[in-house]
């Protein structure tokens, strides 16, 4: 694994989702209402939009134009119009920093 710096941990704000990009990846990072962090890759599946312009609502980031909201834990989206999930990517923090690998992983829908 490759992780690379992405930003400092308090640039990324409770539901204010952030656009990074590493290894050639664009990826959403964000901090949910109980700080846990997580990146998703950041276009829609359904439609080509950034999500890092959407709303995180609970546990899911939510695209902005036709509502399909993603899982923040294994990016697979939980209503229609997307049905194909959405990469994840490993992210660590190490002191102040946030660390991503951008290799993406997809996880199982459970």
């Amino acid at each position: 694994m490759a992780f690379e710096r992405v930003c400092a941990a308090d640039e990324v704000q409770v539901d204010s989702p952030v656009k990074v990009e590493v290894g050639g990846q664009v990826i959403a990072v964000v901090r949910d209402s109980a700080g846990e962090l997580f990146a998703l890759g950041d276009r829609c599946t359904h439609g080509d939009i950034s999500l890092a312009e959407g709303f995180v609502e609970d546990d899911t980031l939510e695209c902005w134009a036709h509502g399909s909201k993603f899982s923040l834990r294994n990016g697979w989206p939980q209503n229609l119009p997307a049905f194909e999930p959405v990469p994840v990517f490993e992210i660590k923090l190490e002191g102040d920093d946030i660390f991503i690998d951008p290799t993406p992983i997809y996880k199982e829908n459970n």
